[in-house]
């Protein structure tokens, strides 16, 4: 490593140093008072009164790796981000690849697409829970009136629809943010190649799947990466249209009952730190995944 090198190398720190104080003074400092509470029996009534109980919130008798609620809070938290990562991903990988496209209205379109994502999720939810309410709801006249249902759908009460129905409300409201990460990759790509498989007569899908496709693959990893971490801390839009269901019930409502309605901190403490580690696992995994598909692919 050259002088200029190691020069650069150490200014790129000084000015990140800032950053870093911070970071850790807004999240380290929290994370390690989590971490103390959940090994205590602390409660909300009696904060102040509590004593030292080590690892007994996570793997005592009645900790929460112990808990059937929890393994279910896990199993419906993946399953939600699994299904709406999926489908914004599909979804706005579409929208982005029709918005690329030179238009007059391209512009307007940009605007019109980002409706959906700039209204707060507890508006929207709770729009939406009206719209989908089983006896009021315009959801429900309409698809009567279309002759596509019989007799209204309880949509946020149904334990059989109940997750389907966050999942589709969460998408329609976070594929403009998908597809506005992916348009970013797409206007990426060198025209160049498009001009040479042009002139190459390259079908337009191999053109897709050949140049497109391999090229924004970082960008979409990355908007994916995103919409993971906050799949999996979800808690708004399921809380705001279903509350405590158990059919919804996510890994971040379960925590918030621990700590607010039975008043446990030192329980919620602890399910909240296996919460963080849990997305920690999950993005440090992906990533490695994602970064030696990469390689292998331009290798």
């Amino acid at each position: 490593m050259s002088g200029l090198t190691r020069q650069r190398v150490r200014w790129a720190w000084w000015m990140l140093v800032p950053m870093l104080v911070v970071l850790l003074a807004v999240a380290g400092w929290p994370l390690a008072r989590t971490l103390w509470f959940s090994l205590t029996d602390a409660s909300l009534a009696h904060l102040d009164e509590w004593k030292f109980i080590g690892l007994d919130n996570y793997a005592g008798e009645y900790g929460v790796l112990r808990d059937p609620d929890w393994w279910r809070a896990v199993l419906v938290t993946g399953a939600f981000a699994l299904l709406s990562v999926t489908l914004e991903t599909v979804l706005g990988l579409g929208v982005a690849l029709v918005i690329n496209q030179p238009s007059r209205l391209r512009t307007l379109l940009r605007a019109a697409m980002l409706v959906p994502w700039a209204i707060p999720t507890v508006v929207s939810a709770r729009i939406w829970s009206w719209m989908l309410h089983d006896q009021f709801g315009v959801v429900n006249h309409y698809l009567m009136a279309f002759g596509l249902i019989a007799v209204p759908l309880a949509w946020t009460a149904d334990p059989t629809l109940s997750l389907f129905t966050v999942v589709m409300v969460d998408v329609w409201k976070t594929t403009p943010f998908m597809a506005l990460l992916i348009l970013a990759a797409l206007q990426m790509v060198p025209l160049d190649c498009y001009e040479a498989a042009k002139v190459d007569g390259v079908p337009v899908w191999r053109v897709f799947t050949r140049i497109t496709l391999p090229l924004i693959v970082p960008g979409v990893a990355v908007a994916v990466v995103f919409r993971t971490l906050d799949a999996l801390r979800v808690f708004d839009v399921i809380y705001v249209m279903t509350s405590n269901s158990r059919a919804t019930k996510s890994m971040s409502i379960y925590v918030r009952e621990q700590l607010i309605d039975f008043q446990q901190v030192g329980y919620g403490s602890a399910s909240a730190t296996v919460l963080f580690f849990m997305i920690a696992l999950v993005t440090i995994v992906y990533l490695g995944a994602t970064r030696k598909g990469i390689e292998e692919a331009s290798s």
